[in-house]
């Protein structure tokens, strides 16, 4: 048995869209002959991304909340920990938490308008309980390895595409929500 076809993708299954290899097992004698099929696995590892920049994003509400958020980088293996900070310049909105979460989102692409999206939320990390002061610094280490997560695609076969953000939520005393995003890459280490 020999398998010359590299796969360009590895099987995905997701929200709306799968990515499926199937083995079919054919045997022929001369009175009948006999066909198997089972579903198989396909992974690739790739190496580590060349260039991998830093995330940096503010977050502010004129002169009642600034705060930035920073990240050591922006690509990251499906068992990295996730390392930053959040420092707070001004607050003077009553913060309850904190938390960052990892969103996925699965375009269906389509001719014009006809693109789909479906998002779902993979994790989410509490950073902070209770209201920081200004000048604070909370750091982040979110080990990344716990959760299902699969790699980010740009292109499968012009069907779809796979993105990952990271999002940064506030919630003050009165429940209102603020946020941030931010589309980080996910990939398979080799080894991993």
């Amino acid at each position: 048995f020999s398998n010359k076809n590299d796969k360009v993708f590895e099987t995905y299954v997701g929200l709306k869209c799968r990515v499926k290899y199937t083995l079919i097992l054919r045997i022929a004698h001369t009175l009948s002959s006999t066909t198997k099929e089972r579903e198989v696995a396909i992974i690739r590892a790739l190496p580590a991304p060349i260039i991998n920049t830093s995330i940096k994003m503010e977050i502010g509400i004129e002169d009642l909340l600034d705060l930035e958020f920073e990240f050591d980088q922006g690509k990251f293996h499906l068992r990295d920990c996730l390392v930053g900070k959040v420092y707070f310049l001004l607050v003077k909105i009553p913060i309850k938490h904190m938390e960052l979460s990892i969103i996925q989102k699965e375009i269906l692409l389509g001719v014009g308008r006809t693109q789909q999206q479906e998002t779902a939320t993979l994790c989410k990390y509490e950073i902070m309980d209770g209201c920081p002061s200004a000048d604070d610094c909370i750091p982040i280490r979110m080990l990344m390895a716990p959760y299902d997560l699969t790699p980010s695609y740009k292109n499968v076969n012009n069907k779809f595409a796979v993105r990952h953000y990271l999002n940064l939520v506030l919630i003050d005393e009165n429940e209102k929500r603020y946020f941030k995003q931010q589309e980080i890459i996910l990939w398979r280490k080799k080894g991993a």
